[in-house]
């Protein structure tokens, strides 16, 4: 199991209060060269958190920015993970250089971190992200891992953050897999908050529902389209989706209707070292298609029979990973995929916002179901 298995909560969270959106968005072709004035307004010695590869991208694009508004800035590699190690070193470097202010750019970790970063040490914070990965760019939500890469627990924040510069010049320089995966774990608010909040009557609860259905119905149609046409106007706007519009349903909805099976399977997985190469929206992707088998198996759905077929077709569309294999997890063994069915379904696991129990053994035989991982060697027979 997990080090930590319970969800460190900030002390203000009993306060009732909409964590919606980010203070200010930016987004557009080279943003980030017209947003100087936004950094500036929120501090004058930034400490731009990234991974080695990210700073060495980001900095041609920072460092006239700096220049021009008479920032000091430092920046801070982040390793070896985003986790709590990370986390120390990362304090140690804002004392150092005294920031008073807090850049995350990159990808889902290295905003985690920053936010998270910025959390503790009560400084306003600024999310850049490089790709459509996920919607961390948006959320007042950062995940910790161990500093192997296995999940550990997440934090709720007191706010989103301050400024989010969605600059889709950087954007298009990552690689198509990543937008591919933001594509799949964005596509999950739908059929997690379908679950978890579909009977809600809450009025932003419902908005969210319905936003999460919007947001599924934009990327199945849109996607294969802006894949092959980056920079085009459907490109853009499943960038939006992905990024932006998945971080609202989140703020919107709030916990209940953020995830169900699909991220729990997705933090279940990251205990396999050999998953670590596939990303975060991929074991997102390749989770819903285990939900729906639950779904499909435990209740005798049928809609959710219907649904993974559809999401299948789509999947090889677009490049998803459909199963096991495609995770690059065909040489897994027996006992790994137990223990990661069993990390999955701890007690606050947020797969228990299924509506029915679901046991460890359950969710392995989904995982390993024929009908979901057609050609792994493990049979739902044999357990």
């Amino acid at each position: 199991m997990p080090s930590k298995t319970t969800t460190k909560t900030p002390v203000a969270s009993s306060l009732k209060s909409l964590l919606v959106s980010p203070s200010q968005v930016l987004h557009g072709e080279g943003m980030l060269s017209q947003a100087g004035g936004a950094i500036a307004s929120l501090g004058k010695s930034p400490l731009v958190v990234a991974g080695n590869h990210t700073l060495d991208l980001i900095k041609p694009y920072l460092k006239p920015v700096f220049q021009k508004h008479n920032l000091s800035a430092r920046f801070k590699s982040y390793a070896p993970d985003c986790c709590e190690k990370s986390l120390e070193q990362l304090t140690q470097g804002i004392q150092e250089h005294q920031a008073d202010l807090i850049i995350g750019v990159g990808g889902g970790k290295s905003l985690d971190l920053a936010k998270l970063l910025a959390h503790q040490q009560h400084l306003p914070v600024v999310t850049i992200p490089t790709s459509g990965a996920t919607c961390a760019a948006w959320t007042a939500l950062s995940n910790i891992y161990s500093p192997q890469g296995a999940f550990q627990y997440d934090v709720p924040l007191l706010r989103c953050p301050d400024l989010l510069i969605l600059d889709y010049e950087i954007i298009k320089t990552a690689p198509k897999r990543t937008l591919v995966a933001g594509i799949g774990d964005a596509i999950a608010k739908w059929y997690e908050a379908s679950v978890s909040s579909g009977n809600a009557t809450a009025t932003l609860t419902i908005a969210a529902v319905q936003q999460a259905r919007v947001l599924r119905d934009i990327l199945l149609q849109k996607s294969v389209v802006a894949l092959e046409n980056v920079g085009s106007e459907d490109w853009k706007e499943v960038v939006n989706a992905s990024v932006l519009l998945a971080g609202v349903i989140g703020g919107l909805g709030g916990a209940n209707c953020r995830t169900v099976a699909a991220h729990a399977v997705h933090n279940g997985l990251t205990h396999i070292r050999a998953s670590h190469g596939a990303l975060h929206g991929e074991k997102v992707a390749y989770g819903i298609l285990v939900q729906l088998r639950l779904e499909e198996s435990v209740q005798r759905n049928q809609l959710a029979a219907t649904s993974r077929q559809q999401l299948l077709k789509f999947y090889d569309e677009i490049g998803l990973p459909k199963t096991l294999e495609d995770l690059g997890l065909s040489q897994v063994t027996l006992e790994e995929l137990r223990r990661a069915a069993e990390v999955t379904c701890h007690p606050n696991s947020d797969i228990h916002r299924l509506p029915f129990k679901v046991s460890s053994e359950q969710l392995l035989s989904a995982m390993v179901s024929s009908n979901v991982s057609s050609e792994f060697g493990v049979r739902s027979s044999e357990l």
